[in-house]
């Protein structure tokens, strides 16, 4: 069975830093497309940022320039670096992993980011 695990959420004050991680048990090269996503209250899930097997990567406009999104194939673990946090990026945060062709995909419970003073 595949999991995914993130961690790294927690309370930060507006213009700090935070790095999100999702552990997967087992290989990570079986997944093409990964992802990160959150939800605000009252808002709809959005997609933060994505990444493939060849290190492509895309960002949403609200967060491009502030947010990183990387993998590390060895360690079978995704990340996103953030930074210059604003109370907007509060949400709860998903990781998303996908295989090739999209036939399968997975999610993790999610973790909270909270930026407020």
């Amino acid at each position: 069975q595949v999991q995914l695990v993130e961690s790294g959420g927690g309370l930060v004050q507006p213009g700090g830093s935070l790095r999100l991680s999702c552990a997967v048990s087992g290989s990570i090269l079986r997944f093409n497309v990964m992802a990160w996503y959150r939800q605000a209250p009252g808002k709809e899930r959005e997609l933060v940022a994505t990444i493939t097997s060849g290190l492509n990567t895309n960002y949403a406009d609200s967060v491009k320039g502030r947010f990183t999104i990387s993998r590390n194939n060895a360690k079978n673990t995704l990340y996103l670096q953030m930074g210059t946090l604003k109370p907007e990026d509060t949400a709860v945060y998903y990781c998303n992993a996908n295989t090739y062709g999209g036939l399968s995909a997975y999610w993790g419970q999610g973790t909270q980011v909270t930026v407020s003073s």
